[in-house]
């Protein structure tokens, strides 16, 4: 893809946060983005909706499509599919970004929230990458993109979250086994996450002392909009690090992507499922508090 010009993407989550950024980057190409998540209506909290970055998509040059949906719903998913395609006329990427968050281990959990963490995370994955499949083979450069991380056994993804750790990790081993079994279509499967901990809207992990420490949500926008540029799977089955593709695609400067830029002289805060040396980044994970990424 020179560009993503008139390439339709399917966004879940993207009203608000790393969803939005990614959105609003490939509406600058003129790209087709589907702003789907189920916030159509202002959050008493929480900035964006659906209509809000549908119109920052066409402010942005893309064209823009609005669709309110659960992820954990068949039907909700089917009308997302039929309304995409009905508009467009198909689809070429799929960006699985909403996700929902729960940090304690297996005594703490309850078990509607580990349904929920697996219905939006894991199985939200399988069944839009499946519904969206058909039209993903006629697309010269389908590409399913899941937000997930590296596959580290490390026990200590383990020992204090293991519910958590068991979606976000199903989501990965999804990413692998997809890319070989679309092979034979031609379509691209990857995974990103990011080396330190974004700060959205969506997520509190600490308050100005953690914002000081985090990056915002443009450096995995920049990270997907570069590897949805890759053609012919020339980049497939990879589970990517945010700044580590960056760099190998020649940025340099990565202040830029700080949350706060007066905070330069601030280590920065590993993410889950990253493991940093100590000169890179100091200290460790404080406990998060996550909505659902919408």
């Amino acid at each position: 893809m020179a560009n993503l010009n008139n390439k339709t993407i399917i966004i879940t989550g993207a009203s608000r946060g790393i969803g939005r950024e990614i959105a609003l980057t490939c509406a600058r190409d003129g790209a087709n983005i589907v702003i789907a998540a189920k916030s159509d209506e202002p959050h008493p909290k929480l900035k964006g909706t659906i209509h809000s970055v549908a119109k920052e998509v066409e402010e942005a040059g893309g064209q823009a499509l609005a669709v309110k949906v659960d992820v954990r719903s068949e039907e909700d998913v089917d009308n997302l599919i039929a309304k995409t395609v009905e508009r467009f006329g198909g689809i070429d990427v799929i960006i699985n970004n909403a996700g929902a968050i729960a940090l304690a281990g297996v005594e703490m959990t309850p078990l509607k929230k580990l349904d929920l963490m697996m219905q939006v995370n894991f199985r939200a994955v399988f069944l839009l990458s499946q519904k969206a499949l058909p039209h993903l083979k006629k697309s010269e450069q389908g590409h399913i993109l899941s937000l997930c991380p590296p596959l580290d056994l490390d026990r200590r993804w383990l020992r204090n979250h293991s519910p958590y750790t068991l979606t976000k990790y199903g989501m990965s081993m999804l990413t692998l086994g997809m890319s070989d079994e679309f092979k034979r279509y031609g379509i691209a499967v990857n995974a990103l996450w990011p080396r330190t901990v974004i700060h959205t809207d969506a997520t509190s992990f600490g308050g100005k002392q953690s914002f000081d420490r985090a990056r915002g949500p443009k450096i995995m926008a920049d990270a997907a909009y570069a590897l949805l540029q890759k053609a012919d799977r020339e980049v497939t089955g990879q589970l990517l690090i945010d700044e580590e593709f960056l760099r190998s695609e020649g940025v340099t400067d990565f202040d830029q992507f700080r949350a706060n830029p007066e905070s330069d002289k601030t280590d920065l805060m590993p993410d889950l499922f990253v493991q940093e040396p100590e000169a890179y980044v100091r200290g460790t994970v404080p406990p998060l508090a996550g909505l659902e990424d919408e």
